[in-house]
């Protein structure tokens, strides 16, 4: 090729950047509320994982660090899940209403391939610089396309999974058991597409090399 080959930082330095950011969006919230539901009522626990968030976005003002624009939109979702479950008097939902976003997510993923214009292209540029030499190549659209099937289905099966288990099991065990199917089902598609990606760019740099 005519331009430097294309890299992905390591693995394991993609893990450790998300871990962090896993650790206080996903994992910190379920744990507040959980132990919120359990310690105290249902509409305190609501409150506290509202509290928390906007206690995080609080801390970094304080600091003088720069807020993502998607803490802001996450805050005000979580506040519009708050109130209808508040509204509604039951936890579930207030973990159902994301998941029908998610739902309507993998529709729009679905869609995008269907009009060659693939999702997962679009969220991969937005952090890793690809030369318009390597986009037009046709193993590269194919990837793509592929990938954003894949991740169409993955977040599709998340959400069946969440509802069901919402909707048939107890607060505690739909918080066990909807954590490790995500992780484990996400994970593996995650390692998967890093893989995968990192595979299709050697075979584009050995064949025209």
């Amino acid at each position: 090729m005519s331009h430097p080959p294309v890299t992905l930082p390591r693995l394991t330095a993609l893990v450790r950047q998300a871990i962090p950011r896993l650790l206080e969006g996903v994992v910190a919230p379920l744990a507040v509320f959980y132990g919120a539901m359990t310690l105290l009522d249902f509409k305190l626990a609501l409150a506290a994982v509202v509290v928390w968030v906007y206690a995080g976005i609080g801390w970094r003002l304080v600091r003088g660090v720069r807020v993502p624009a998607t803490m802001f939109l996450a805050a005000i979702a979580i506040t519009a899940r708050a109130a209808v479950a508040f509204w509604t008097g039951s936890w579930v939902w207030f973990f159902i209403q994301p998941e029908l976003g998610t739902i309507c997510i993998s529709m729009a993923f679905l869609a995008s391939v269907r009009l060659n214009r693939p999702l997962v292209q679009k969220l991969t540029l937005d952090y890793i610089h690809l030369p318009s030499a390597v986009l037009r190549h046709e193993r590269v659209r194919r990837f793509f396309a592929r990938i954003t099937l894949l991740w169409a289905f993955v977040l599709l099966a998340n959400s069946t999974v969440s509802i069901w288990l919402a909707v048939h099991e107890s607060l505690g065990t739909f918080m066990l058991l909807r954590t490790s199917a995500v992780a484990v089902i996400s994970g593996l598609a995650i390692t998967f597409s890093i893989f995968a990606f990192k595979r299709l760019l050697h075979r584009l740099h050995v064949a025209h090399a």
